[in-house]
């Protein structure tokens, strides 16, 4: 090669890189010139596995020919959408004020099960799936769906779907491998560096899609005979020729599945995904996702002018295990990255506004005041600021739960509940259900079938009653999660939030813009009976307020707030008009 054409490629490559350089740096600009809307960081998320929460319709619970021989905890046990649906018909999640609803996946599902160590597991859980274009009848039809969350939005609950890109459902007693073009069953991932997450199977039960790949494949031969045999081959390839011509994409694996999950939004109103294994995927695709998903949603919207009062843009929440706040784990203390060990990622900058927040069970062991105040900062001031967290004290296959023996009921509730960053009821937190099981082997303890027979009992109605309290301050209160906040007494514990009137949302009303400003103040470990409360400057005198967890109407007067009530806690907003 001579000196010139040499020169010539080296500025060419240059110019490429550049080229790349400044349009990821144009991306995160614009990325972090958006801040999250304050609904989302306030948002009661009732988080439920499908299949163990309301059995709707007893007729479907055994699809397939799947039989009740699976190891404890690990075969179906009849939940299905119409159960939710008429969880929700029934008020249940209004009570509780929950404002977003979010399932396993409803995908159809493999249709056998896999055999280990632990015996016979059945995919109840929702994460094999086999087509991504059905609904696994277990869970009920695609009106099933519909309705579920034509219901949903009919109460204001939006509906989050969960969804997945990194893996299939593994090949069993009845259901054919997937190509190897598609996906790889070695090597068993390992964590220490950013391709042994991403170039992997999670576990020898699950098979790796080949996400790094823009190599063109063809459909899997199963899903070409499925198909056919129901009868839509033709407008499933159709669909998918006009998918690939409108954006051009490579029919790769990881692309049919973006046209997949997002057909559910444009059908049917999802308003957005909570996406598993976030990590184990190269972040690029899930900005792809998050697009495509938008665009899908806005079609949804123009059709449904009317399915809520304000309209939001589609929302994304990743699973990043070991993704937390204030330095937890695998995330550098000041920042909002991920660590590979070789590699940083932040998540936020591919399309997510908000992430599960992994460290919220173990801090839950601190001090309210700890948790609190360090979460505030961190969202207002700190590396998260203008993005979205989301907190638990239970999850579906976190091993480290927090009070998983339910010792210390309330408390749980008060901190989860009362945190900054949305949260995350997970099935049964408000009625205590049993996360300790006998015979159940690894994560399949917390996924016991809900405990509805165990609301006849005071001491749980007692609990659900402490959890509805506490939910509704919250859903009428942007603060409690969004806003600011400040500890004003230690003992008893009373802090106030604030949300100023300039964090406005990116939601479009219909009316006109409401103010986002306002105001509570928390009192905690007070004297049962009369108690006087300083009003801090938090409000003004002959403002009314309410108190949410006894439901008493008060006035400021002379810089204080006096009431009569048997319990030792204070919830203090603006009464509403």
């Amino acid at each position: 090669m001579n000196s010139i054409k040499r020169k010539f490629l080296t500025c060419f490559l240059f110019s490429l890189t550049l080229l790349s350089f400044e349009q990821s740096i144009a991306r995160q600009q614009d990325t972090a010139s958006k801040s999250i809307d304050p609904f989302w960081n306030n948002a009661i998320v009732y988080f439920m596995m499908t299949d163990r929460f309301s059995n709707g319709d007893t007729s479907n619970d055994q699809s397939f020919g799947r039989k009740p021989d699976g190891g404890v905890l690990r075969n179906f046990m009849g939940g299905d959408l119409k159960g939710v649906t008429q969880k929700i018909e029934e008020g249940y999640f209004d009570a509780l004020g929950v404002e977003v609803i979010w399932m396993t996946p409803v995908n159809e599902q493999i249709h056998g099960y896999w055999q280990d160590e632990w015996g016979r597991s059945y995919p109840f859980h929702g994460y094999w799936i086999k087509d991504w274009t059905a609904v696994d009848p277990n869970f009920g039809t695609e009106n099933d769906l519909r309705n579920m969350i034509q219901t949903a939005h009919e109460h204001g609950i939006r509906v989050l779907a969960d969804v997945i890109i990194n893996h299939t459902g593994p090949k069993t007693n009845v259901d054919g491998p997937w190509p190897s073009d598609w996906i790889r069953t070695q090597p068993t991932c390992q964590w220490h560096s950013y391709q042994e997450n991403v170039k992997c199977a999670l576990a020898t039960s699950i098979t790796d899609i080949r996400t790094e790949s823009d190599t063109p494949v063809e459909l899997p031969k199963f899903l070409i005979e499925k198909w056919r045999k129901e009868g839509r081959l033709e407008q499933e390839t159709n669909e998918l020729d006009a998918f690939f011509e409108r954006t051009n994409l490579a029919r790769s694996p990881k692309n049919y599945v973006v046209k997949w999950l997002t057909d559910w939004v444009r059908d049917y109103g999802i308003d957005g995904f909570r996406v598993d294994t976030a990590k184990h995927v190269e972040a690029e695709i899930w900005q792809v996702l998050k697009e495509e998903a938008s665009t899908a949603f806005k079609q949804w919207q123009s059709k449904n002018p009317d399915a809520f009062e304000e309209d939001k843009d589609f929302f994304m929440i990743g699973e990043v295990m070991h993704f937390g706040v204030d330095g937890f784990k695998n995330t550098p203390k000041g920042t909002r990255l991920y660590d590979y060990g070789d590699n940083k990622v932040d998540f936020f900058n591919f399309g997510f506004d908000s992430l599960i927040n992994m460290g919220f069970a173990t801090h839950a062991n601190g001090s309210m005041e700890d948790i609190f105040s360090t979460y505030s900062k961190e969202l207002n001031q700190g590396p998260l600021k203008g993005v979205g967290i989301l907190n638990y004290i239970v999850s579906h296959d976190d091993p480290e739960p927090y009070d998983k023996e339910h010792q210390h009921s309330y408390k749980a509730a008060l901190k989860l509940m009362l945190a900054p960053g949305a949260a995350q009821i997970y099935y049964g937190d408000e009625i205590a259900r049993n996360l300790i099981v006998k015979g159940a082997t690894g994560d399949a303890t917390w996924r016991s079938f809900m405990n509805w027979k165990d609301l006849k009992n005071k001491e749980t109605q007692d609990l659900l009653t402490h959890w509805k309290k506490l939910g509704q301050f919250r859903k009428e209160h942007l603060s409690v999660g969004a806003g600011v906040h400040k500890m004003h007494n230690e003992k008893p514990y009373i802090f106030s939030r604030t949300l100023a009137s300039d964090q406005r949302n990116n939601s479009e009303s219909k009316s006109e813009s409401k103010s986002q400003q306002d105001r509570v103040l928390v009192g905690l470990g007070l004297n049962k009976g009369k108690k006087t409360l300083s009003a801090y400057g938090i409000f003004r005198n002959g403002e009314i307020l309410q108190d949410y967890y006894s439901n008493t109407i008060v006035t400021v007067k002379k810089g204080k707030v006096s009431l009569n009530s048997e319990y030792k806690i204070v919830l203090l907003g603006l009464a509403s008009q």
